[in-house]
C-alpha cells in the first residue's frame, strides 16, 4: 500500500506538458565561455510553466470536480466490498461446524443463541428457520424450507443490490466525462468565433484539452468500475451458491432430527 501511494504521489507530481527550448548559434559566432552561457541561458530560455497532472485536472472545468467526488465514492466502496463481500461474512466454518454439532444434539435453544451472536447471513437465516420452529414445533418439513427460501432470497438480494453501485458508476462516468468534453467544445467554438485575434488559438487549444481530460477522467473511471463490478457480481453469486448449500444441509439435519423425534414414541409402544 505504502508503494503504490508513493507511485500516485510521483505522478501526480510529474509534469505532464513538460517543454523544453533549444537554441543553435549563428554562422560565424564565436564560442563563449561555459560560464558566460550559463549566466545567458536563463535569458534565453522563456518562463513556460509546466503543468503536473492534479493542476491538468483541476483546470479541466466543473465537470472534473464531480467526477473526483465519483472517484473518492468509487474507491470507498471497493474497500468496503472487499471486507464485507467475503465467505467469512456469509457462511463460516466455524458456524457450520457448531450449528451441525447442536442440531444432532437437538439443541435448539442453543444453536438459536449462537446464531444471534454470530453475523454471518447463514447465521440470519438458521436464526428465522429455529425461530418457527420453536413457536411452532409441528411445522412441516415444506414450510421450513420456505421461511429458509425466503430469508436466502433476501440476503442474496442485498448482495445483488450493493454490488450493482459499481455498475451504476461504470455507467455515470463516463456520461460526465461527455459533459464536460462536450463543455470543452462548446468553449473551444465560442473562442474560435470571437473577434480576439491570435489569442483566440490559445482558447480554442485550451478548450480542447479541457474536452479531452474530461473524456479520459470519465473513462478512467468508468472502465476499473465495470472491472470491479464483474469482479464481486460473480463473488456474490459464488456466496450465494454456498449460502443455498449450506441452507439445505441445516434443513436437512433439522428435518432427521424431528423425524427421529416424532419415531421414537412409535419404538417404544411396540416394545410395551
Amino acid at each position: 500500500m505504502k508503494i503504490l501511494l508513493s507511485l500516485i504521489a510521483a505522478a501526480i507530481g510529474t509534469p505532464l506538458f513538460a517543454q523544453t527550448v533549444t537554441t543553435s548559434a549563428t554562422p560565424g559566432a564565436q564560442a563563449v565561455p561555459s560560464a558566460a552561457a550559463a549566466t545567458a541561458a536563463p535569458s534565453l530560455i522563456p518562463d513556460v510553466h509546466s503543468k503536473t497532472i492534479m493542476e491538468t485536472l483541476l483546470a479541466a472545468g466543473p465537470v472534473m470536480l464531480l467526477l473526483f467526488a465519483l472517484s473518492v465514492f468509487f474507491v470507498m466502496l471497493v474497500i468496503v466490498y472487499l471486507m464485507t463481500i467475503r465467505r467469512g461474512a456469509i457462511v463460516s466454518s466455524g458456524f457450520m461446524a457448531t450449528a451441525d454439532a447442536l442440531l444432532r444434539k437437538r439443541d435448539y435453544l442453543g444453536l438459536l443463541a449462537v446464531s444471534n451472536r454470530h453475523g454471518e447471513a447463514i447465521a440470519r437465516v438458521v436464526q428465522k428457520i429455529l425461530d418457527f420452529t420453536t413457536k411452532n414445533p409441528n411445522a412441516d418439513p415444506t414450510q421450513l424450507r420456505e421461511i429458509a427460501e425466503t430469508e436466502g432470497t433476501r440476503v442474496a438480494s442485498s448482495l445483488n443490490n450493493r454490488v450493482t453501485y459499481l455498475a451504476d458508476i461504470g455507467m455515470i462516468a463516463p456520461l460526465l466525462g461527455l459533459l464536460g468534453t462536450v463543455l470543452g467544445i462548446i468553449r473551444s467554438f465560442g473562442a474560435l468565433g470571437a473577434d480576439l485575434g491570435t489569442a483566440r488559438y490559445v482558447l480554442l487549444s485550451k478548450g480542447i484539452s479541457e474536452a479531452l481530460v474530461n473524456t479520459c477522467a470519465g473513462l478512467a473511471i468508468g472502465i476499473p468500475a465495470m472491472m470491479f463490478y464483474a469482479f464481486f457480481r460473480g463473488k456474490a453469486q459464488k456466496l450465494i451458491s454456498e449460502l443455498e448449500s449450506a441452507t439445505t444441509h441445516v434443513l436437512a439435519l433439522l428435518s432427521l432430527q424431528q423425524g427421529r423425534g416424532e419415531r421414537t414414541p412409535v419404538l417404544i409402544e411396540d416394545e410395551l
